[in-house]
């Protein structure tokens, strides 16, 4: 990997219910007399005062969001991951930037592939996206271990090398090769090849009109933030074209995400911004400190290894980002089919904040940097991961 500075790594860090009123008179007459004593039977009976009562038709919810479902219905569809391409060796517009449809996905997975450059997996459920999304790219092994936990989904995708393909197909994964059905791709003025090459989730899910079952909940969600350590930034510099940062943003209540295109010494950090002006940002941030191993495939003419990230049956740290603080864990994964699970460092599920979670699959040794929220003493502590 292209890391250009060592770091240390991540220190541990210790319905509303309904009631109904019922009044019940109870009668029993005793009657004495002189020495005579009488009982009469007790009669009872309840009376039930007239009552009126609101139903409230219960609130749906998006699967991947936690939040409400648009009409209140959850949408009868599957999954929908698109690849997106993440590649750019300068301030937008370069290469893949700026991508496009990225602000309706309910998860983004960000991977990384060879070269230590990352992609993106971009997954739709609950929310059309209106126009393109893009740049669409190849797919790969990781694709399988982070996407097999959605049920059934479709992955979108433009090609990959034939050991990735067959293991798809043999997946949980339903594979929709651009490449095969270029009825699909639209190519927009102004962007060249590879960069070229885009869809629509209207279009992918027409193609497969079968797949009418929702992904169950991969995550757990509450409006209550947990308890954790307020932080202003976090850094993950995957290497030198996705070298990223997460700023917490209260005005808006999301992490926002910032690229740099500069050096270390001459940092040049810039929004990331997408070409309808909206930048990216999620309520979540998940840092799953992942096994990342190399080969035994090359993925392009120039010797790169394919970059396999270790999930099912996995597990590692974790670190979650959600309402301006860091909640330090752990991940565990089981079989294709399961979630991953988020726990606290006493065992507790991390429960992540309603709205979009952005999934970093970060490589478990690679520089972490975090800088905590000032102190009472006006102070702000910067520490690198996993010390």
């Amino acid at each position: 990997m292209n890391h250009r500075r060592g770091a240390r790594h991540f220190a541990r860090e210790n319905v509303p219910t309904r009631s109904w009123r019922r009044r019940t008179t109870f009668l029993t007459a005793l009657v004495a007399l002189s020495g005579l004593t009488l009982s009469a039977c007790g009669s009872s009976h309840s009376a039930t005062a007239p009552t009126t009562s609101t139903t409230t038709a219960p609130v749906a919810l998006c699967p991947l969001t936690g939040t409400p479902a648009p009409g209140n219905v959850v949408p009868q569809r599957s999954a929908l991951a698109v690849k997106v391409d993440n590649y750019s060796l300068g301030p937008a517009p370069a290469e893949a930037r700026p991508q496009s449809g990225l602000d309706y996905a309910d998860i983004i997975f960000e991977e990384q592939v060879e070269g230590s450059i990352t992609r993106y997996a971009a997954v739709f459920q609950c929310h059309q996206a209106p126009g393109l999304v893009g740049p669409v790219r190849s797919a790969r092994w990781t694709d399988i271990q982070m996407l097999s936990q959605l049920g059934r989904p479709i992955l979108v995708h433009v090609g990959g090398i034939n050991p990735v393909l067959a293991l798809i197909n043999s997946s949980r994964l339903v594979n929709l090769d651009l490449g095969f059905n270029p009825q699909l791709e639209t190519h927009p003025a102004g962007r060249y090849a590879p960069y070229d090459t885009y869809t629509t989730t209207r279009a992918a899910w027409a193609h497969e009109p079968q797949l009418t079952t929702p992904p169950a909940p991969i995550f757990s969600y509450s409006a209550t933030a947990p308890q954790g350590r307020a932080v202003t930034q976090v850094h993950l510099d995957w290497s030198g074209t996705s070298d990223i940062y997460w700023r917490w943003d209260n005005a808006t209540g999301t992490w926002l995400r910032f690229y740099n295109v500069g050096t270390p010494s001459a940092p040049n950090i810039q929004p990331d911004v997408l070409t309808d002006g909206v930048q990216n940002q999620a309520q979540n941030v998940v840092i799953q400190d992942v096994n990342i191993t190399y080969g035994p495939w090359y993925e392009n003419s120039v010797g790169g290894l394919e970059a396999e990230s270790h999930i099912l049956d996995g597990s590692g740290r974790a670190y979650v980002l959600r309402n301006g603080v860091m909640i330090s864990g752990t991940w565990v994964a089981g079989a294709a089919g399961t979630p991953t699970q988020f726990r606290t460092l006493s065992g507790k599920v991390i429960q992540l904040a309603p709205g979009r979670t952005w999934v970093e699959i970060y490589p478990a040794n690679a520089p972490q940097v975090v800088s905590y929220a000032p102190s009472p003493a006006n102070t702000t502590k910067t520490t690198s991961a996993n010390s």
